[in-house]
């Protein structure tokens, strides 16, 4: 189950019809103030005027000092930054930020994710109604440290945290999940609790990847749905930037994401039961995408840029392996020890 939350009382909207939007953001690491300064000024820059940020520092309370000062700089008047002294772990942080929030609609992006100007705006009109969508998720589009880097496909953009406009299907029937790094609730999601702290707990290894149970996002999402029976909706104008460096792209952080991504895609279905459909049934989607899509393409293009369409195969065949291995490890017994002992975690 979810664990409730108690929220503060919302905050009346400014002129009658403008919510407050609450935007989450967290961070636990001082080699990410630079991006989050990014972020920060991307939300004082949006024409949306009803707009709150809550910040949530972990790991170091210097790093909550460091945004209060530059919150004072910049002349951020509608910050508050509170500290984890908590579970860590990005779960936990959101889940304190949620406390603290007084919005009607509570926001998340990541701290490398920069918001174009009317993504607050997009964000209040998209859940509006009281009686329309619990949810709203939008674009998370790579901002690439070096343009070189844009041969990273499409269909594996979820190993960088990004994600590329949704299928028809989903723009017509909603999605099943909205996505961490650019995301949206109304207030009432949370009255039945929060993000299970069992995921999305760990603070990262040292190449930046996460260690351990990932989906946080995709686990409430999906409970929020069950609960509510209201969906939850894409928005192609609601648009971040989110950050991609080098290392991203290299095969050892390709290999950790990959296999915590299948590790948790097990766990998930472990835990989903019996609850009737599929929970992977937009992970099925998007391998036949990949088999029946992706693949062809690449090979296709060795003709014209082989250097690009070895790279993206070796890619896929990577990622697709351990996420397999990550999957297969969910299961226990010694190999699944081993494996996790591998790729970071007891």
């Amino acid at each position: 189950m979810i664990r409730p939350t108690s929220l503060p009382r919302a905050a009346e909207p400014a002129d009658g019809n403008e919510s407050l939007v609450s935007v989450v953001l967290t961070t636990y690491a001082t080699h990410r103030l630079k991006d989050l300064e990014d972020a920060l000024d991307s939300l004082q820059a949006q024409t949306y005027p009803n707009l709150e940020i809550i910040f949530v520092g972990e790991s170091t309370r210097g790093v909550c000092d460091h945004v209060v000062s530059y919150a004072r700089e910049r002349a951020i008047t509608n910050l508050r930054s509170v500290f984890n002294d908590g579970t860590p772990g990005l779960s936990a942080a959101r889940n304190l930020g949620i406390q603290e929030a007084r919005g009607e609609i509570i926001a998340f992006m990541d701290d490398d994710a920069i918001a174009f100007p009317d993504w607050a705006q997009e964000m209040a009109s998209s859940l509006a109604a009281a009686d329309g969508p619990i949810a709203v998720t939008g674009p998370a589009l790579p901002a690439w440290e070096d343009e070189s880097m844009d041969w990273f496909p499409e269909e594996f953009f979820w190993i960088i945290s990004c994600h590329a406009p949704a299928s028809a299907r989903e723009r017509l029937h909603g999605v099943r999940n909205v996505w961490g790094v650019n995301m949206g609730f109304r207030r009432e999601a949370f009255d039945r609790g929060c993000f299970d702290e069992r995921l999305g707990g760990n603070m990262g290894a040292a190449d930046g990847c996460k260690l351990g149970l990932l989906g946080e996002d995709t686990l409430f999402s999906i409970r929020v749905r069950q609960e509510t029976g209201r969906p939850l909706v894409y928005n192609p104008r609601l648009r971040v930037r989110h950050k991609v460096y080098a290392y991203r792209l290299n095969s050892r952080f390709v290999r950790r994401r990959a296999f915590w991504e299948g590790y948790t895609k097990a766990w998930l279905k472990r835990l989903d039961g019996n609850s009737g459909g599929d929970i992977l049934a937009t992970e099925y989607r998007l391998l036949r995408r990949i088999m029946l899509g992706f693949f062809p393409r690449a090979i296709a293009g060795f003709g014209r840029r082989p250097g690009r369409s070895w790279r993206q195969i070796r890619l896929a065949m990577t990622a697709l392996a351990h996420v397999g291995l990550g999957y297969a490890s969910a299961a226990g017994g010694p190999l699944g020890r081993a494996l996790r002992r591998r790729y970071g975690r007891p």
